[in-house]
């Protein structure tokens, strides 16, 4: 492609989306948003797990796809779609969890739909529970595993284990997690203001590059959070520590201000205005 056919091709362009615009509906609008949404909450499906990493880099081979063709260089084109070909086969083994979770949602009626957050005087006295009863369970080094539903049904997991219908108390959590009582080593699993479930069984991270200090309770809730969007409370049977593991990621040595700060937002969230959404986004992507 020449220079001329370039600026040719480049002043062409204003008048082209003239007449796109031109053409657009109420309908087509409509149509446009709906897909902003629906490409808006894969992402945040996605987001900070292992999985964006790999949407990059089919994203990466798009682009260079459609470069190779405009630039009319053949031969890359050619290898370029035939590994797109493969790759598009291979998609559906590769996100076999997002995948999973995107159906869940949708069979769930949740694709949209937010939390049933509790009110506040129900949140605060989940939050301080909770709180105090891993402050206790750490102090005397019992090892817990507490897993905190979110958007992602949990009924898969609750089933692993034993269906019990509890509210969030610390004497109930101590109890549970008493050592050598049956419940013991299993996930309790955590719904609104009930415990819903306990002894579950959760599954373990596939990642390689974890500290040999981890043992198999934090190992486990690493790789349920790499498959859902549950938070999940671990405190240590060899030190007592606690920490938190959200998105595939382990935030270890949590005290009680930092753990407030991650169960705040779960049972009562902070009425924001759009403004302050934008902006709180914008913070985040920083």
């Amino acid at each position: 492609m020449d220079m001329e056919n370039f600026s040719l091709a480049a002043l062409a362009l204003p008048g082209q989306f003239r007449n796109i615009l031109s053409t657009l509906e109420v309908l087509d609008i409509l149509d446009i948003f709906l897909v902003a949404i629906i490409l808006y909450k894969i992402y945040e499906m996605l987001e900070d797990t292992r999985a964006i990493t790999l949407v990059k880099g089919v994203i990466f081979l798009l682009v260079l796809t459609l470069l190779s063709n405009w630039l009319n260089l053949h031969a890359i084109y050619w290898l370029l779609s035939k590994m797109l070909t493969l790759l598009f086969v291979a998609l559906p083994i590769v996100f076999q969890p997002e995948l999973r979770r995107a159906l869940e949602h949708l069979g769930e009626g949740r694709f949209l739909a937010h939390s049933s957050f509790l009110n506040d005087e129900d949140a605060e006295n989940v939050i301080q529970e909770l709180d105090s009863a891993l402050r206790e369970l750490s102090a005397v080094k019992t090892g817990a595993l507490i897993v905190i539903e979110r958007n992602m049904g949990l009924n898969d997991i609750c089933r692993t284990g034993v269906q019990i219908d509890g509210l969030v108390s610390k004497e109930f959590l101590r109890n549970i997690f008493f050592v050598n009582t049956p419940l013991h080593d299993g996930a309790a699993v955590i719904r609104g203001k009930r415990v819903i479930a306990a002894g579950c069984l959760l599954p373990l991270t596939e990642n390689r590059t974890l500290s040999t200090e981890l043992g198999t309770r934090h190992r486990a809730g690493i790789g349920l959070s790499e498959q859902c969007d549950a938070l999940v409370l671990i405190v240590s049977e060899e030190t007592g520590i606690i920490s938190v593991a959200e998105n595939g990621h382990i935030h270890r040595n949590i005290d009680s201000i930092q753990l407030k700060e991650y169960l705040r937002p779960i049972f009562a969230p902070e009425k924001m205005s759009l403004k302050e959404m934008i902006a709180n986004w914008r913070n985040k992507k920083k």
